[in-house]
């Protein structure tokens, strides 16, 4: 009985056995005309193994890289792509930067500091005014799912001042419910036939029982 321990080790095992065998014996043709046969006829197959790379972009390259990988980088054949070295493929990728968010305000996230941004490059105006609303709005939003609490607009207009480093002011608005933003919701909320009959149910509820009491 052979245990798969003393087997050719898998260079690729989500290609299987039979695949790593077959590129075995590629590599022991004696002529490289009957190795380029071999090799497009492997690659092939991979390709009906794998059919979700055909979904990535220059799977054919990917698949020639790997069968390349699969002959331990040493196979003899005329590839339509070049081989990568071992060297290449074990280089670490360059590390990447977490976004940074200051201090406190890390639950905002990073969409609501490009808003911010867009905001301070904005002339001063109609647009830029309800940019800076919506902001706000969004903000207050992202605090309330945060904290799970209710927060004053004060708090929300301090932050903003904070993050903008001084350069967006709400200070001059009374609340953000009293914004546009809020207002449009309100008033749409009020037009939604839904909401309506949901109120229309709630009163006859209500009258129900005030009937009842003063039967009583």
């Amino acid at each position: 009985m052979e245990y798969n321990t003393q087997r050719t080790h898998l260079h690729l095992p989500e290609y299987g056995r039979i695949i790593q065998q077959l590129v075995e014996r590629c590599k022991e043709l004696e002529t490289k005309e009957e190795r380029n046969e071999m090799a497009l006829a492997i690659v092939d197959f991979m390709g009906q193994r794998n059919p979700q790379l055909r979904d990535e972009e220059n799977y054919k390259h990917k698949l020639w890289d790997h069968l390349y990988i699969l002959a331990n980088y040493d196979l003899d054949v005329d590839s339509p792509y070049p081989f990568p070295t071992e060297e290449e493929l074990h280089v670490k990728p360059s590390r990447m930067e977490y976004p940074k968010l200051q201090g406190d305000f890390k639950f905002y996230g990073k969409s609501i500091l490009q808003l911010i941004d867009k905001a301070i490059e904005l002339e001063s105006g109609d647009e830029k005014d309800a940019l800076i609303q919506v902001i706000a709005n969004n903000m207050k939003k992202s605090y309330n799912v945060y904290n799970k609490e209710h927060v004053q607009d004060e708090v929300i207009f301090r932050h903003l001042k904070d993050l903008s480093q001084n350069r967006l002011d709400l200070t001059g608005l009374d609340s953000l419910e009293k914004s546009k933003i809020y207002y449009a919701t309100n008033r749409n909320n009020k037009n939604n036939p839904k909401n309506n009959q949901s109120q229309n149910a709630q009163n006859k509820k209500r009258n129900f029982h005030t009937n009842n009491k003063n039967r009583k």
